[in-house]
């Protein structure tokens, strides 16, 4: 099925948003094929850029272009912040449970349009309709927290008689949204990671822009349509396309309105997600900035093997590596797991490369033709520094209709440890690291020596070396004979060390934090009244005296 009929066929998303297929013909900048132009999505409805330079979108297991997204105007982002400034003024003030109310109504809609979500998550980014589905739900799960935000973190503490009980002195705490904030998302998971920002943001009372990856922008559009078709008021929820320059402006105060943004979410790479946290930070916002990540899975000799083989190999070759949380690191503990790197090869060599769409498949594409390159160029430098290539997966065939996909079969290192060029950058791609230690203790030390502290794994049956790694391990998100530890949404996504920037994470209580502020009311209502003094009082005030 093309791109043009997944999209248009999406009930009621389709009718929503009625894509130009303008031809150009000014080259590098403008289409120079029939195919969609996505559009902004402002004050409720889809409205085509007037931009002059837009960037093409290709189906990762083909190369073709499926759509264009524009660069969005200078007058079209000062246009998404205005309305979300506006819209604000008036959404503060709805009640918290009638925000909640839009958001049940959008988890199931969400629920009901799963298939239709992830055909557009496929047919842009490349993985595979079953993951795409998994993308969807784990994004979903969010929004059913966002549900009940006014009891997951909005509420907040009072006391009284902080004086005696005749002065009526009383205290309440509680916290209020921040006015409008930005969303900035990566490629690999088109409907998570919007749903992991807007839907809290907007429960506890902000207005938001979102700026969907330009790889893959389609399901971020479907998503705004349907928060719309679900009571939505206007500009509470804007989307805007673009590369640097649209980032750019979101995270500055350079603009006629992009002062009003309070607050701005990334999740992505190492180089944009520091550049976002200094330009946001050094323009006084909130910033919160998931990057890069490299984790490593600790097997101990006790551990089931098929169980544990099976657990790894799908961590580290599931959506073709490209996750945040992948297991990019087995470190086999002791002598007698040694031979298991043989195991984990065997079992990935059973992993069907192909095209997304194609039920059989396992593992799909890599984002672009960039992303392949680069995680070859990494694996061929892994090689010529000494790591044994027990798998190689830089030849792997598909269907002659995709030979011009971007496809890398999984790939297995052996020995590549620290130093190692495969093992030092995060490739993001189906490549598996593996590396021999001889104890518990220094497989925790090798996991604590990398910069980055997303996630780790261990897997034993042995409970007193399960609790040791837990509370030595100097990661975030941590996993005990589970694979891809991302914490359920009623937790935070906790990565720590070189892994964030910015002191406060995704969804939980620490995503509802980010999105609020605290304020504190201390008030006087004594019920009977002294006569006043006339003679003023200089002194700090204890009121407990």
């Amino acid at each position: 099925m093309s791109y043009c009929a997944i999209f248009s066929g999406a009930r009621s998303i389709g009718c929503r948003l009625r894509f130009s297929t303008a031809s150009y013909v000014e080259p590098n900048h403008l289409p120079r094929q029939e195919a969609p132009i996505v559009p902004n999505y402002i004050n409720g409805q889809a409205v085509s850029s007037k931009s002059t330079s837009y960037l093409p979108v290709h189906d990762p297991a083909t190369n073709e272009v499926v759509c264009y997204v524009p660069e969005s105007t200078r007058a079209e982002l000062e246009e998404a912040v205005w309305s979300s400034a506006e819209a604000f003024k008036a959404w503060r003030n709805f009640p918290v449970q009638k925000r909640q109310r839009i958001f049940f109504d959008l988890q199931a809609m969400i629920r009901e349009r799963t298939e239709e979500l992830a055909a557009l998550v496929t047919a842009e980014q490349g993985k595979t309709l079953a993951d795409a589905r998994g993308d969807v739900f784990r994004g979903l799960e969010v929004v059913e927290t966002a549900c009940g935000v006014a009891q997951g973190g909005l509420m907040g503490e009072s006391l009284s008689n902080l004086a005696s009980a005749e002065m009526g002195v009383d205290a309440v705490s509680y916290r209020e949204p921040l006015g409008v904030t930005a969303g900035i998302c990566p490629f690999n998971f088109p409907a998570m990671i919007p749903l992991w920002m807007f839907p809290l943001s907007l429960a506890c009372g902000n207005t938001m822009v979102l700026k969907p990856s330009e790889r893959a922008p389609g399901a971020a559009l479907a998503l705004a349509a349907m928060a719309t078709e679900c009571g939505l008021p206007p500009g509470v929820l804007n989307l805007v396309h673009g590369s640097k320059g649209t980032v750019d402006y979101l995270c500055r105060r350079d603009g006629k309105h992009n002062a009003h943004i309070q607050a701005v979410s990334f999740v992505g790479g190492d180089v944009a997600g520091r550049h976002i946290f200094a330009a946001g930070s050094e323009a006084g916002k909130r910033v919160q900035a998931n990057l890069g990540a490299k984790n490593h899975a600790t097997v101990l000799p006790d551990a089931d093997k098929a169980s544990t083989v099976a657990a790894v190999v799908g961590a580290a070759f599931g959506a073709a590596g490209q996750r945040c949380m992948a297991l990019s690191v087995c470190i086999l503990v002791g002598q007698e797991t040694q031979s298991w790197v043989h195991d984990l090869a065997q079992a990935a060599r059973l992993l069907k490369v192909g095209c997304g769409s194609d039920p059989a498949t396992d593992i799909g594409p890599l984002i672009s033709p960039q992303a392949l390159d680069r995680a070859r160029t990494l694996i061929d430098a892994g090689v010529e520094a000494g790591a044994t290539l027990v798998l190689d997966g830089r030849g792997v065939e598909v269907a002659p209709r995709y030979e011009a996909g971007n496809f890398l079969g999984p790939t297995v290192l052996s020995g590549a440890g620290p130093g190692n060029p495969a093992y030092d950058h995060e490739i993001f791609g189906p490549v598996l690291c593996v590396v021999g230690v001889a104890t518990l203790d220094d497989a925790i030390a090798l996991t604590n020596s990398s910069e980055k502290g997303n996630g780790a794994a261990i897997f034993t049956a042995s409970g007193a070396a399960a609790r040791k790694f837990q509370m030595e391990v100097a990661c975030g998100n941590v996993g005990i004979n589970v694979p891809i530890p991302v914490p359920l949404p009623m937790f935070s996504f906790s990565g720590t060390r070189g892994s964030i920037q910015g002191d406060l994470h995704f969804y939980g209580k620490e995503g509802i934090k980010f999105y609020t502020r605290g304020k504190v009311v201390t008030s006087a209502w004594p019920y009977k009244r002294e006569e006043a003094s006339l003679r003023a009082s200089v002194t700090m005030p204890t009121q407990s005296r």
